[in-house]
């Protein structure tokens, strides 16, 4: 006897032996045992999930000899014939090859005419969504108001394709990706029932594949038994889907991590070996960010009985959470600009430098001129300058600009002496900030608070309701950092949030740029070019569009 291949060996011929879709299976069954059906169903969802499956579990219940019930006895002539694809009743049409009208009435044609030995004549329809709109016009009446004798079943990949017309008739059924752990304990299953041997971490990575597709999933088990010789192997598995490549993805992400750039170009090498699609590999990499992001948050979240749980527990921990989601926004927008590279695997270096051009340096603040830049070893190329050489003195401020603005913070910072040499009082929190020499957003945050209190130990700020979602974050661990060092002594920061009757740093700033951008505007109005220019082409100045320019 020839072999038959596992999905079709193993293709569920009862509702029991369903693997997921269980909210399919229960309205069925209850319609069925207490005789509420429907004289149309639509079952739609991706490739391999069930939907024909069930459909002829549905026309086994239905004309099953010892009568209609969700659980058809398997054995009668009429159960195994529809098994064995030959029941005369039962009507499989493959709407991708008959799309025409023509085919769609021939099809309806023999709907009058009852049933030769089953008790309903039923039309399967795969892929409905590849009819013409003919066809669909063609098969509207009947489907509405067919023969008492007559079900459709009808399935499709892209119900968005159908009419609204055909789906307002049909009773639809959304069948669900199934979940790679269930997967997992069906292989199991079944090659404990065909004497194979197996590695769990092999029937993993096989799940994986499958993409929630059971049929696939049954095909790729299939291949693996062949190519191992009956074993299967987790070894084996990678070297047959060529995922070899990607599991050197978390390898990579911690070379990113440490810096080291040279780390990063040898893994890339090693995974060109093995002759990857870089895009998918980007994809994956997107998804390892992802997960990496969940577990940060939720820690039991690694624990998928996958083997990798330490390793992607230990990742997790390793890199900040600000610098896993400036990662994750690199790798998405690579993906939109790989295809513009001149090749993949060019596009997917350049992805990766660029998380080491922008990863935060020590003090959390995103790589500039001034940041050391790795060597290849990971090491640092250079220190990073934080103050002016000796000697140099703070330039003064110029009398236009208000105290504490947000440009006079701009050129302060980089002018003044270091923060441990400030010995300035933090009640005067406009003068204050710009001499704590901050950057990103401990400086954002420093710039939207009002001074409270300040006891010689504990300082009270108040937060601007704009940005309270910085009050716990490391953004206000760095700026507790900075005030002790300015302030020679171990500061207890408290910030609350909310809106006081001060001006904060920011506001301060907003309001005098305002100003000046009136002033600018009226000296504009009242130049004597702008106004002989309005004059002789009848011109006017575009609101907005005056900028102030540094």
């Amino acid at each position: 006897m020839s072999y038959q291949v596992l999905a079709r060996k193993w293709r569920p011929r009862s509702f029991a032996e369903m693997v997921g879709q269980e909210h399919v299976v229960r309205a069925l069954s209850n319609a069925l045992d207490k005789d509420r059906l429907h004289h149309a169903y639509l079952f739609t969802g991706t490739r391999g999930v069930g939907k024909t499956t069930l459909a002829r579990i549905l026309s086994k219940s239905l004309n099953c000899e010892t009568g209609v019930s969700a659980a058809p006895c398997g054995e009668c002539s009429v159960c195994r014939e529809i098994d064995e694809g030959r029941f005369v009743d039962l009507l499989e049409v493959d709407a991708a090859s008959k799309t025409g009208v023509d085919d769609t009435r021939e099809l309806l044609a023999n709907v009058p005419y009852a049933p030769v030995r089953g008790r309903y004549k039923v039309y399967l329809i795969d892929e409905v969504h590849m009819f013409s709109g003919h066809s669909f016009n063609a098969l509207l009446k009947t489907l509405e108001e067919p023969p008492a004798h007559v079900k459709f079943l009808l399935a499709t990949t892209d119900p968005q394709k159908v009419p609204v017309t055909v789906l307002s008739r049909c009773l639809q059924f959304n069948l669900k990706r199934l979940p790679k752990q269930q997967i997992v304990e069906q292989f199991q299953r079944i090659l404990e029932s065909e004497g194979n041997g197996f590695e769990p971490a092999a029937l993993q990575i096989l799940a994986g594949a499958a993409d929630g597709s059971m049929r696939d999933g049954l095909s790729l088990l299939d291949h693996a038994i062949a190519f191992g010789g009956g074993e299967l192997k987790a070894a084996d598995v990678r070297a047959m889907l060529g995922v070899v490549a990607t599991e050197r993805l978390p390898e990579l992400l911690a070379a990113v991590q440490r810096g080291d750039a040279g780390s990063v170009l040898k893994e890339i090498v090693a995974m060109a070996e093995h002759a990857p699609d870089f895009g998918g590999l980007l994809r994956e990499l997107v998804a390892l960010l992802h997960r990496l992001a969940v577990v940060q948050q939720v820690p039991t979240a690694a624990q998928s009985g996958g083997g990798a749980d330490e390793q992607l527990t230990k990742l997790a921990q390793s890199i900040p959470p600000e610098e896993l989601q400036l990662f994750y926004q690199i790798a998405l927008v690579g993906q939109r600009d790989l295809p513009l590279a001149p090749d993949a695997r060019s596009g997917f270096e350049m992805v990766m430098l660029r998380m080491l051009a922008f990863r935060p340096d020590a003090d959390g603040d995103t790589a500039d001129s001034q940041s050391p830049r790795p060597d290849s070893k990971g090491g640092a190329a250079g220190k990073r300058v934080s103050g002016p050489p000796a000697g140099d003195q703070p330039k003064p401020r110029d009398e236009d600009q208000p105290p504490g603005s947000v440009a006079e913070a701009a050129a302060t910072r980089s002018d003044m002496p270091a923060a441990a040499s400030i010995g300035a009082d933090p009640s005067d929190w406009h003068g204050f900030v710009p001499r704590l020499q901050l950057k990103g957003m401990a400086a954002q945050l420093a710039d939207n608070c009002q001074f409270g209190a300040w006891d010689g130990h504990e300082l009270k700020l108040q937060v601007d309701p704009t940005c309270s979602s910085l009050i716990g974050s490391v953004a206000e661990r760095r700026l507790g950092e900075a005030l002790s060092d300015a302030l020679e002594c171990d500061v207890k920061l408290r910030l609350t949030p909310g809106a006081g009757g001060q001006e904060t740093p920011a506001q301060r700033a907003a309001i005098q740029r305002e100003r000046r951008q009136v002033a600018i505007e009226a000296d504009i109005a009242r130049d004597s070019l702008v106004l002989a220019a309005q004059d002789a082409f009848d011109a006017e100045i575009v609101p907005d569009s005056i900028r102030e320019t540094d």
